[in-house]
């Protein structure tokens, strides 16, 4: 999702947030990325994950991550300033979500600084969170992005 005008690196503001909106999870899709790229029990197993200490089966902390992407992708970054990311500091996956959750997720622009090496762009240092339907922190992330600067 894309203003008219494009986002430069001088337009975001420390302490501003922004929502990434929602995505659910079923037991399907649980599952299956589970089989595919985190294969414990506890994924892909509901027999198996009733008799672990979730009591239950749970989304990998990955798939909660990769969706929590979709939404920073679809609905934050801005595709002609958005120059990529040399990484993640932090992900913090603080309670299991469950097939029929829904998270709610926003990134916050924790500091700003330019690049010392490449004057045209700049770099953003990202908070992200997602609740959960009842209001829960389910998962946090520490984040970096490199970001074009405004032409001079």
């Amino acid at each position: 999702m894309q203003s008219k005008d494009p986002r430069y690196w001088d337009d975001y503001q420390v302490g501003m947030k922004y929502e990434l909106g929602s995505t659910s999870f079923t037991e399907h899709e649980i599952v299956e990325f589970g089989r595919q790229f985190d294969p414990q029990s506890f994924h892909v197993d509901a027999a198996a994950a009733h008799q672990s200490m979730f009591g239950g089966l749970i989304a990998s902390g990955w798939h909660v991550t990769s969706k929590l992407m979709r939404l920073f992708v679809d609905n934050y970054i801005d595709q002609r300033t958005a120059l990529g990311s040399p990484g993640l500091d932090q992900i913090r996956w603080l309670k299991p979500v469950r097939p029929g959750d829904t998270l709610t997720a926003w990134v916050e622009c924790a500091d700003k600084v330019p690049s010392r090496s490449r004057p045209e762009m700049g770099i953003i240092h990202e908070h992200w969170g997602a609740t959960n339907q009842n209001g829960e922190l389910v998962v946090t992330v520490k984040g970096i992005n490199m970001v074009r600067r405004r032409p001079v």
